[in-house]
């Protein structure tokens, strides 16, 4: 839930200061779409594992990661918890077709996002169609997701789910062939659909292998991209 305002600011195009960085150049979407029309953005930080908004609370605002890694989830009525996104460094968040919240958000590491008025979005959106056809090209990247992970809790193995997982933290977080997990084994196996233990089991076994290997509790380096492409194929 928001809490404190740190600053406002006119939305620039670049993301500086991110703790977690891409593998590329973000391509700042969100920045391009307020930045067009005049709108401001306001910034604001939460602390590791505090939540930025609930399930079904008002979808008000449109998000994004600065710094730092959210995720986003619904909890099922036995407790269960199933993560649906990971969001890092210059991912957008929050879009929602209803007028509430479908999943709960909470950054997993000390944070900082910025956010603008669902209602201006829609409004500039109304005016402008490069903005219009922006926030669309935005809400088809996050149902191609969407269809991604469900083919991935649906149809594929343990092994597979983890390779999926993998190479795409290598493509969106690796920085000189290392890649640093915000979140824990906890935390994907509950984006993977899979115990705790399975998770780690499956990364022990593709260390034996030779196709990862650590270098600390969340930092991994792939040194067999082929063998874990072929794996999740």
């Amino acid at each position: 839930m928001l809490t404190e305002t740190l600053n406002t600011q006119t939305i620039k195009t670049q993301i500086n200061g991110s703790k977690i960085a891409p593998a590329h150049p973000v391509s700042d979407q969100f920045g391009a779409i307020t930045g067009h029309v005049g709108l401001v953005a306001t910034e604001f930080s939460y602390r590791k594992d505090e939540e930025i908004y609930g399930e079904d609370e008002p979808a008000e605002y449109v998000y994004q990661v600065v710094s730092g890694a959210v995720r986003s989830y619904k909890l099922l009525s036995d407790g269960r918890r199933q993560i649906g996104a990971f969001h890092l460094p210059g991912d957008v968040f929050g879009l929602e077709s209803g007028a509430t919240h479908r999943l709960a958000a909470e950054a997993i590491i000390d944070t900082s996002v910025r956010l603008v008025k669902r209602s201006s979005l829609e409004k500039a959106a109304g005016i402008d169609v490069q903005v219009a056809r922006k926030l669309w090209a935005m809400t088809a990247g996050e149902l191609r997701h969407a269809e991604d992970h469900m083919l991935l809790l649906g149809r594929k193995t343990a092994m597979e789910r983890v390779a999926t997982f993998l190479l795409e933290m290598d493509r969106r977080l690796a920085v000189a062939g290392m890649m640093a997990l915000p979140m824990c084994r906890r935390d994907i196996g509950d984006y993977l659909g899979l115990t705790l233990e399975t998770v780690s089991r499956a990364l022990s076994q593709l260390q034996a292998q030779g196709i990862l290997g650590f270098s600390g509790a969340r930092q991994i380096v792939l040194r067999n991209r082929q063998r874990l492409h072929n794996l999740d194929a």
